[in-house]
């Protein structure tokens, strides 16, 4: 199985999102999070998060770009509870079992994008406001395209990186 993770190039996440993900965190789109919005709602930050955000599900941050990597079932399993409390926590849902089955169907809608990309193939996405709602398309930068192996997070994200 595999999910994609938050990968920075630079620190530009960090003034386009009110709230960045974290490095090497867990993404999924997150789409939802715009699903009652209009127009008038894209301005600013938020209109970056909405047009090109993924979401982290641990810090519910955005990010622009996600790295393909595999991911074990006990992982889906513990972001899957952690997704449904958000749920509870910011969108009312009545209780994190209730929402359950909504969180494990939106990680597995990005199991499912991702499971058709090698490891560390670059994803971005881009939204729209159509009169049917929130459109959502996908690109991908392959692995050899990215030079991914110079960006990799291998190991402590506490380590400086190197000047190449």
């Amino acid at each position: 199985m595999k999910l994609a993770r938050a990968i920075h190039f630079d620190d530009s996440d960090t003034r386009v999102f009110h709230s960045p993900a974290r490095t090497g965190e867990w993404c999924i789109s997150g789409g939802f999070e715009f699903s009652n919005w209009s127009e008038g709602d894209l301005v600013g930050k938020a209109k970056q998060a909405f047009t090109n955000g993924w979401m982290g599900v641990e810090t519910f941050g955005r990010t622009s770009f996600v790295a393909v990597t595999q991911i074990e079932q006990n992982e889906i399993d513990a972001l899957a509870l952690a997704l449904a409390q958000h749920f509870v926590d910011i969108y009312g849902a009545p209780s994190p079992e209730a929402a359950l089955p909504v969180a494990v169907e939106e990680l597995n809608q990005m199991i499912s994008l991702c499971d058709d990309h090698a490891a560390n193939t670059l994803l971005t996405v881009t939204r729209e406001l159509t009169d049917a709602g929130v459109r959502e398309t996908y690109s991908m930068i392959e692995p050899q395209d990215a030079g991914i192996e110079q960006f990799a997070v291998h190991g402590s994200l506490d380590d400086e990186p190197h000047q190449h």
